[in-house]
């Protein structure tokens, strides 16, 4: 799995602070990693365009974004530069499974429709646990569609493909827009992609 670009580690470890801030300080690694992928989504959906741009799981538990997640657990396998950029915000508790905020987020990192969509997804869902995060994502068709091979337990993970996040759910909540807004978004993404497969050869 490639590494994230640099603009986008900094942006996963100031979103990872942005929730852990929003949330008293700290805040359940799995919760901040399922609002982390609904807010790429909507802000894809609404702008054609990801905040963060990982590379996205559909796992038993949902969505995970494959970087962010290690990012979350400050993992042995992140380079040092990230692990060194990373610790200077958050923290993980003895038990793992949270985090805890250690510096103020770094909000120049965002554009305003990034700080827009992460404070909808926080608004939204913010009341919701971390295994009622992993029920909602169940029901859209970007982790749906895998749920066969993941129930059947020949692979625990499956990449997730971005087109998928522009289908349309039966209870789309924040997510439902003006099927225009939505194709203006797709074709917006998909110009973005060309252009920046033609900068990497």
């Amino acid at each position: 799995m490639n590494m994230l670009p640099v603009k986008s580690y900094k942006k996963a470890t100031q979103a990872l602070n942005f929730f852990a801030v929003k949330k008293d300080g700290r805040i359940n690694k799995m919760k901040a990693i399922k609002l982390i992928f609904l807010a790429d989504k909507l802000h894809l959906r609404k702008y054609g365009r990801l905040i963060i741009g990982d590379s996205y799981l559909a796992m038993k538990f949902g969505p995970v974004g494959s970087q962010t997640k290690n990012i979350a657990e400050l993992s042995d396998r992140l380079p040092k530069e990230i692990s060194i950029y990373a610790r200077k915000y958050i923290k993980p508790t003895l038990d793992k499974n949270t985090f805890v905020s250690v510096n103020s987020v770094d909000l120049d990192l965002f554009s305003k429709t990034d700080i827009e969509c992460l404070n909808k997804v926080y608004d939204e869902f913010s009341d919701k646990d971390q295994f009622e995060l992993a029920e909602i994502t169940h029901k859209y068709p970007e982790w749906s569609k895998h749920k066969k091979v993941l129930d059947s337990g020949k692979k625990k993970s499956v990449d997730m493909n971005y087109n998928d996040f522009f289908l349309d759910a039966t209870d789309e909540k924040i997510f439902s827009q003006d099927k225009k807004v939505l194709g203006l978004s797709k074709q917006l993404f998909e110009e973005e992609k060309e252009i920046s497969s033609f900068f990497s050869k």
